[in-house]
């Protein structure tokens, strides 16, 4: 008779710091396993902390209560029910790892460390953890199962341990964050260690936000020849449980749930109201601000919040000023009439006169400038940060990548706030979410179907409004151009000569070089946002704001 073993890939939404909430997750999680037979379910890493912990393990307190979380829950599994395997920071000898760890029969039965330590991008792992040896499998009801965490897959050595030490499973615990790319790249890695070895797989991974990080879940099982045989969906906590059977010497899966995988703009979007919506959540904010200007920055970022938050957690505000044009005020109007958002009109007309009053004499033979213009988006920034104070909702910025590389946006002004969620994504992407949330309304989206952005809005030409008859384009390339060129600078890692090797003017190059270098200072005083890219402002992307270097191709 064969053996079987069913295994439930547990792809949770852990709020990082919140020891004994992730916990109850564990447990709801390992109660919903047991309905459904599984002999077995697996977390993804560090669940029981939330991942990035970053310099919370370097706490005590913080390391003691995640041992007796995880020695309680250990002692629950005595009940007869599934085992649990589940990552946790966890110190051996002085040392301080990353671990995977077997609960089972009312013990922690294994302890697995983390070997392939990552110090790359967001990931600074190494000033935090110790490296573990090269793994060895673990003996549990039957099978031989090999465990990694995340990194470990990444690379040949860990798998390869295991294949030679007798693993009959692969299975992987992932805090593997979301970009553009990800998913092809995750389980193309995948499918190597799997060719590597001729051993099904198995990859859980975290869903969720965390400050600009977002996690994808999209958790899977490959058999050996590499197929997709199991997948969770996207963007939302899931369990995934697995049917197995060890006949002629090996497990093999049975075909299972798959999920299907959202296209790019689609995985996009879902990237934005995730993080959007876990970041004020799990802060506990009430609601949001939104300076809604009738541009198409203000409308999807006002889209995304009511997606992930509801409409009546969504306060716009806007706030003409002689230079708005009619058209603004009523696209701004319909659009928050369209999402069902409350929306306040405040001039800052009184507040402009009494600050040209103020600075008047000051000012007194000197032009009118960008500092007049400028003091419009102070303005609406004290504005906006004044209803935040008085009614505690959190204001969101709504500059996108393009403008920020540029520096094309006013520290204190629009720039304030205490999330962007657009801040890594470009402006021709800006309008590609936009078309596609007016052609489909998202799964668990909690705004209306339909066109929620009016057309106008996405076929206007972009302005400030801040002068007479302006738009971006006086100043900037056309985004097409600007967001292809701030894509070899930043995501590429080119200097001007290979920049102008793909095909762009030199003299633009050059310009959209020293702009982008010069808001260094900007970029650092801005908010947090949701990382979708390889190379985000903030966390993997650090650059010295006192930087003599100008590239001479």
């Amino acid at each position: 008779m064969p053996d079987l073993l069913t295994l439930a890939l547990a792809q949770t939404n852990p709020i990082v710091g919140d020891v004994a909430d992730n916990a109850d997750g564990i447990r709801a999680g390992r109660a919903t396993a047991r309905e459904q037979g599984a002999d077995l379910v697996v977390l993804g890493e560090l669940a029981i902390a939330g991942y990035p912990p970053e310099d919370l393990v370097l706490k005590l307190s913080f390391l003691e209560a995640i041992e007796r979380a995880v020695e309680k829950l250990a002692a629950e599994t005595g009940d007869g029910g599934p085992a649990i395997i589940l990552g946790a920071p966890w110190r051996i000898e002085g040392a301080l790892y990353n671990a995977a760890l077997l609960l089972e029969g009312g013990r922690i039965a294994h302890v697995g460390l983390k070997h392939e330590i990552p110090n790359y991008g967001v990931f600074d792992e190494k000033r935090l953890f110790a490296a573990g040896g090269l793994p060895e499998p673990l003996s549990f009801r039957g099978a031989r199962l090999g465990l990694m965490v995340c990194e470990d897959m990444w690379f040949s050595a860990c798998a390869g341990a295991l294949r030679a030490k007798g693993a009959e499973i692969m299975i992987v615990l992932n805090g593997s964050p979301f970009e553009t790319d990800k998913p092809g790249i995750r389980l193309a890695h995948a499918r190597t260690r799997v060719a590597d070895t001729g051993l099904p797989l198995a990859y859980v991974n975290l869903i969720g936000g965390q400050d600009e990080l977002v996690f994808d879940g999209a958790s899977f099982v490959l058999g050996s020849d590499g197929d997709i045989l199991a997948q969770a969906p996207s963007w939302r906590e899931h369990l995934l449980v697995t049917r197995w059977r060890k006949a002629v010497g090996a497990w093999t899966c049975a075909a299972g749930e798959i999920a299907p995988e959202p296209d790019p703009v689609a995985n996009i979007y879902g990237a934005l109201v995730t993080g959007l919506g876990d970041y004020v959540n799990k802060n506990i904010f009430p609601g949001v601000l939104i300076g809604l200007s009738g541009g198409i920055d203000s409308a999807l970022t006002a889209a995304l919040a009511v997606d992930a938050l509801g409409a009546d957690r969504v306060h716009c505000v806007l706030m003409p000023s002689p230079y708005t044009s009619r058209d603004s005020i009523e696209d701004a109007t319909e659009v928050a009439r369209r999402l069902g958002c409350r929306l306040d009109t405040i001039p800052i007309v009184p507040a402009m006169e009494a600050f040209e009053t103020m600075l008047r004499e000051t000012f007194v033979q000197h032009p009118s400038d960008t500092t007049e213009e400028n003091i419009q988006a102070r303005a609406r920034g004290i504005t906006l940060m004044a209803l935040s104070n008085k009614f505690d909702y959190m204001v969101l910025s709504t500059g996108n990548k393009s403008e920020m590389s540029v520096g094309y946006a006013t520290l204190y002004g629009d720039m304030c706030g205490g999330f962007a969620v657009l801040k890594d994504v470009y402006k021709t992407t800006v309008y590609r979410l936009a078309g596609f949330r007016n052609a489909h309304r998202p799964p668990g989206a909690r705004g209306p179907e339909g066109e929620v952005i009016p057309p106008r809005v996405l076929t206007k030409a972009p302005s400030a409004e801040l002068k007479p008859n302006q738009t971006d384009q006086d100043t900037l390339p056309p985004y097409e151009v600007l967001d292809g060129i701030l894509e070899s600078l930043i995501e590429r890692e080119r200097g001007v000569r290979d920049t102008v090797a793909q095909g762009f003017d030199e003299a633009t190059v050059r310009l959209v070089w020293r702009m982008l270098d010069r808001a260094e200072y900007k970029r650092r005083q801005a908010p947090p946002g949701v990382k979708i890219t390889s190379r985000a402002f903030g966390r993997d992307r650090r650059y010295p704001i006192v930087n003599g270097f100008t590239d001479h191709p």
